[in-house]
């Protein structure tokens, strides 16, 4: 049973939100303020976190900041669930680590329809041969345990960052255009921008320093994983 944490504190919001995905048959934990929601965060797992963003005493964008920041939070998917929807808010969201972003007022089928896709989406990668270890000297990249080091120490991405890292690591050299990789690393849902993929490679270069150079861009296409790199090792 998936485990579902709603950082929300609107009362009618995480009545619904709960009756939805109770429904769809999560287990679903909520909390009303951002500090109890990474206090919760710490004390138990969590398959994804829905999380506003005006929250009473730490907002959701300093939740977000401090789980991609923590190695035993960085993994789990984030979707923004806000009244902020302009879309400097979404690239702001999305610029801070979030995996998604849906404005309020919101459809629940839609809503509903992303999360499902998402847990999916992380138990077909187990499954598949996506499951794999990548290492290109001191970046390993073993979506097994759904985890990237550098040099031996965790890096915090996001669930997204290391979709794209991985779908350009697995095919060295070949050029992705920015549309090509959002189908890939997308659910078909996510706000698309023509900033989307731009934010999140730059956020994954800070995050893989200093093999940030492996993330080459390809000027009038997109990205591509440098074929310069250490061939791979299974």
């Amino acid at each position: 049973m998936p485990r579902i944490l709603v950082i929300e504190d609107e009362s009618d919001i995480q009545s619904l939100l709960r009756f939805n995905l109770e429904r769809e048959g999560h287990q679903v934990t909520v909390c009303g303020g951002g500090g109890d929601g990474l206090h919760e965060l710490r004390r138990n797992p969590y398959d994804l976190v829905l999380l506003d963003l005006m929250l009473p005493d730490r907002d959701g964008l300093e939740v977000c900041r401090v789980m991609r920041a923590d190695p035993a939070m960085a993994g789990v998917p984030i979707i923004m669930v806000t009244a902020k929807g302009d879309e400097s808010d979404v690239v702001l969201g999305l610029g801070l680590g979030a995996d998604d972003y849906v404005a309020k007022p919101f459809r629940i089928k839609e809503l509903m329809a992303r999360i499902k896709v998402r847990l999916a989406r992380a138990v077909d990668r187990g499954r598949s041969g996506e499951s794999k270890r990548l290492q290109f000297q001191g970046l390993v990249i073993d979506p097994v345990r759904h985890r990237v080091t550098v040099d031996g120490q965790v890096a915090p991405l996001t669930l997204t960052e290391f979709r794209l890292l991985h779908v350009l690591a697995a095919h060295a050299g070949v050029a992705y255009a920015r549309y090509d990789l959002l189908d890939r690393i997308g659910d078909g849902e996510t706000v698309v921008t023509d900033r989307t993929i731009d934010v999140h490679v730059r956020n994954l270069r800070k995050k893989v320093e200093p093999y940030q150079r492996f993330v080459e861009t390809v000027r009038g296409v997109g990205y591509r994983f440098s074929e310069l790199a250490e061939e791979p090792t299974e």
